[in-house]
């Protein structure tokens, strides 16, 4: 795997991304490209008063995420990325409007701004997507004790979840690959661990067969 590759990992939040994207890059020599959700100045005022902040916090991702996107496209070295920009959009904002709290105005704003980043970018050549119950990310959020996720209702959390599997099922930019994570602990389980390395391996290395074949 010496040619230049660009791998994403999607998920909601608590399931794993950065962990996982930290193994794979030791594992395969990527760079590493973390999401650093911390460097969001409305982050807390968001999960304080969502209806006030979700445009400001939304727009601020959207713009990093474009950034660190194109970002890694100028980079010679594959890089393996923690989070991607469509997430932002067809999950996270897509919810805050559903549920009322990003105003129409706003949201259309917003979404015209994504589609024109969008149209800039080249996307992933796979989008790995970790799926995991709503118990099992309560579960890893309250562990890792980040005061401002503390706030995040579990109504929040599942809609979250029901879109990703919406925007999983129909995302069309490119190769995709989910891996159920219920029952898998890649962190404290080797096996388990080996598991997944297995699974991306057999769809990159069937990335690269098909692309040297044509």
């Amino acid at each position: 795997m010496s040619e230049k590759r660009y791998i994403a990992i999607a998920g909601n939040m608590g399931v794993g991304k950065s962990t996982l994207t930290g193994l794979l890059s030791e594992r395969f020599g990527w760079k590493a490209v973390f999401e650093n959700a911390d460097k969001n100045p409305y982050l807390p005022d968001f999960f304080s008063d969502m209806k006030r902040w979700s445009f400001n916090h939304q727009t601020f991702f959207l713009i990093e995420r474009f950034r660190q996107h194109k970002h890694i496209l100028t980079e010679s070295d594959s890089c393996i990325q923690d989070r991607t920009i469509y997430e932002d959009a067809e999950i996270f904002a897509r919810n805050l409007f559903d549920m009322g709290i990003l105003s129409e105005r706003d949201y259309e704003t917003y979404r015209t701004l994504y589609q024109q980043f969008v149209s800039l970018l080249t996307p992933p050549d796979l989008v790995i997507y970790l799926r995991a119950s709503i118990p099992k990310i309560v579960a890893h959020v309250q562990k890792r004790g980040r005061d401002y996720e503390s706030k995040v209702q579990l109504d929040y959390l599942q809609r979250l979840n029901d879109y990703y599997d919406q925007w999983y099922n129909n995302y069309n930019h490119g190769r995709k690959l989910v891996i159920e994570t219920e029952s898998l602990d890649f962190v404290e389980n080797p096996s388990d661990y080996n598991l997944v390395v297995q699974r991306i391996e057999n769809e990159l290395f069937g990335l690269f067969s098909n692309e040297h074949s044509n």
